[in-house]
């Protein structure tokens, strides 16, 4: 049985498909799945990236986008009231839904993304935040320092790990990002024969190329 290490940040509405998505598509294959919360704003601040909804024009695509693709696949989408969001309270409760030294398991990590992607309300009403912390019934205080520590170390190895963007999906220390990285992670996770020759390293490897000035 393979393992895979799914890194989201519930601000993401790509993350959220693919979470959706990857049970039909991985069908038939036998993996477990291990859900990590990190914290998408600080991967963004170490790579010097903007997130997508912080370039207008990126923004609107990325929603328009994101509703056809739910469209197409059946899924139940609603952007929330306000975009971007500050998701440290949604993330630090997944968190805080597993035992010290464990990871959320996918029916708490099905309530966040529901939570944020499905009604069209603001992720970070306090009433509605008191509701679905009062459903998922945390191990421990979402507040609390080792809660806060889980957060900020997963985010910490993924970005040292080379992951850069979520949703990404690692496979045998191989990382599968974004929603259309899926079909790529199942064509692996079934023994694909790409993956046995030479291509992942040699295309991931480094070349010379035009550096932007300051």
């Amino acid at each position: 049985m393979k393992r895979l290490v799914f890194h989201f940040d519930v601000i993401s509405p790509f993350a959220f498909l693919a979470f959706e998505r990857l049970p039909q598509l991985l069908e038939g294959c036998s993996y477990e799945v291990e859900y990590r919360p990190v914290l998408f704003a600080a991967m963004l601040a170490h790579w010097g990236q903007k997130g997508p909804a912080e370039i207008e024009p990126k923004r609107a695509w990325t929603f328009r986008h994101v509703h056809w693709l739910a469209q197409q696949r059946s899924v139940p989408l609603d952007t929330p009231a306000e975009h971007p969001f500050n998701p440290l309270a949604l993330l630090r409760l997944a968190w805080a839904c597993a035992a010290d030294g464990g990871t959320p398991n996918r029916k708490v990590v099905e309530a966040v993304f529901r939570h944020v992607w499905q009604g069209g309300g603001d992720a970070n009403d306090a009433a509605a935040l008191a509701t679905l912390s009062a459903r998922l019934a945390p191990l421990r205080d979402p507040a609390g320092a080792a809660v806060k520590l889980d957060l900020r170390r997963a985010t910490d190895q993924a970005v040292h790990s080379g992951v850069f963007g979520v949703p990404t999906v690692t496979l045998d220390g191989r990382h599968f990002w974004g929603l259309d990285g899926l079909d790529m992670l199942a064509d692996a996770l079934r023994g694909g024969a790409w993956f046995d020759g030479p291509g992942w390293d040699s295309e991931g490897a480094a070349r010379r190329g035009v550096v932007r000035g300051p």
